[in-house]
């Protein structure tokens, strides 16, 4: 069995409430951070697992986090993306619906490391289920004292807001969600200046992916080198595979970066139903080229 981190509580009766989250260990991360880490030692700790943005761009999350200029006078925001229009991707929605609060504990994180004292949560105007999940646990983090005035208790301001989409496919690509957030068409912006120096409303900005930020508490809690060494040499951890189409087992499925197509489809999603061959595979979204299927160079 291969190792689960974002995923590991998916099967918990009611895994999305506060109280089963925290049953689980949940938040205990954010209190370690709170209690001794300073935001450059956890930006270096997230460095080392070699944690890359898993919405698609694969960049090293946290020098992300460090381009945010250190001694701005304006504001800093974090924004996570959870537009999730690419067709053939549905994973994030599954860590909305079933681990919002992971989420907002790696939300918490990364805001304390980048000096953030406001965040938005842009998730996708469909998702109706996911939606209601993600805003029942920021109201249940509200109510527990874990955000507002005081982030678990100590003297940092955190508001979170969930903002939701109005189907706009473009709005998965960063700068035109930052567009949408300030009430304009979404629309990509030019760049440079990019968003960690010129973001949202002017200010420094860091986005991220849901998957990308659910990843940290356990970064935190277990060590970067644990983590990195479940991955590959340039990518740690594991990361989540959406898998539809005529398969026998479609799902979600976390593994290791270094898992091959043969076996996620043959060994994990169970092959093609009515044992017909494989002819052809979309590795990604709707840009991404089709992958012609032969058997003798792919599955030696």
């Amino acid at each position: 069995m291969s190792e689960k981190i974002v995923t590991r509580n998916f099967n918990q009766p009611n895994s999305w409430l506060l109280a089963n989250y925290e049953a689980v260990g949940g938040y205990g991360s954010i209190r370690k951070v709170l209690a001794g880490m300073t935001p450059e030692a956890v930006m270096e700790e997230v460095k080392k697992s070699n944690l890359r943005g898993l919405g698609g761009a694969g960049f090293s999350a946290g020098m992300k986090w460090g381009f945010v200029p250190k001694n701005s006078p304006l504001p800093k925001y974090l924004v996570v993306n959870c537009d999730e229009a690419e067709p053939g991707t549905f994973k994030d929605k599954y860590l909305v619906t079933l681990a919002p609060h992971q989420l907002i504990e790696g939300l918490m994180i990364a805001a304390y490391a980048i000096g953030a004292h406001k965040a938005y949560i842009f998730i996708r105007g469909e998702y109706e289920r996911p939606y209601e999940r993600i805003e029942a646990a920021v109201d249940e983090a509200y109510a527990k004292g874990y955000l507002g005035a005081k982030l678990m208790g100590k003297d940092y301001v955190l508001d979170v807001v969930v903002h939701r989409g109005a189907g706009a496919y473009i709005c998965g690509e960063e700068s035109a969600l930052l567009e949408a957030i300030e009430g304009k068409k979404g629309w990509p912006r030019l760049k440079p200046p990019f968003p960690a120096v010129v973001g949202l409303f002017g200010c420094p900005t860091v986005i991220n992916n849901v998957e990308t930020l659910s990843h940290v508490p356990t970064i935190i809690e277990k060590g970067a080198d644990w983590f990195a060494k479940i991955g590959t040499a340039k990518c740690g951890g594991t990361r989540i595979y959406c898998v539809s189409g005529h398969v026998n087992k479609p799902g979600v499925y976390e593994l290791p970066m270094s898992v091959t197509l043969r076996q996620l489809i043959y060994d994990h999603a169970g092959g093609i139903r009515g044992d017909k061959k494989l002819k052809a595979v979309v590795p990604g979204g709707i840009s991404a080229p089709i992958l012609a299927w032969r058997p003798t160079k792919l599955m030696s």
